[in-house]
C-alpha cells in the first residue's frame, strides 16, 4: 500500500458511511476531526492541486487508490463500487479504514 514516494503518513480511523448526492450519487467515508491536521501536513508534499489528496486505502480485505477529497474543513474517502461490492457495505455499515499518503 504505497503511492509511490516515500510514505508520510499512515492513519487508520474508524466510519460510518454516507451518501453524499451530487450529479450521482456516491458513497464516502468521513474523515474523523482529529486527524485533519496530520493530513494536511502530509498533503503539502502529496497533493496535486485544489485540496484533493492521493492515498492507497485499505477496507477490510481489500486496497485500493483513490483521492481524498475535501469538505467542510474535512475531508472524505470516497469508496469505489468496486471496494463496496468486495466488502459487502453501503451507506449507514461502519468500516474501519487504513490510508497512506505518500510524497509525490
Amino acid at each position: 500500500m504505497n503511492g509511490g514516494g516515500p510514505v508520510l503518513a499512515r492513519i487508520a480511523f474508524d466510519a460510518e458511511i454516507i451518501v453524499w448526492r451530487g450529479p450521482a450519487p456516491f458513497l464516502f467515508a468521513p474523515v474523523p476531526p482529529d486527524l485533519i491536521d496530520e493530513i494536511r501536513a502530509a498533503a503539502r508534499l502529496a497533493s496535486y492541486g485544489w485540496g484533493v489528496v492521493p492515498v492507497a486505502a485499505r477496507i477490510g480485505a481489500t486496497a485500493f487508490s483513490t483521492s481524498l477529497f475535501p469538505r467542510d474543513r474535512g475531508y472524505l474517502l470516497p469508496i469505489k463500487v468496486a471496494v463496496q461490492r468486495a466488502e459487502a457495505i453501503g451507506a449507514g455499515d461502519h468500516i474501519h479504514a487504513v490510508i497512506q499518503i505518500a510524497a509525490r
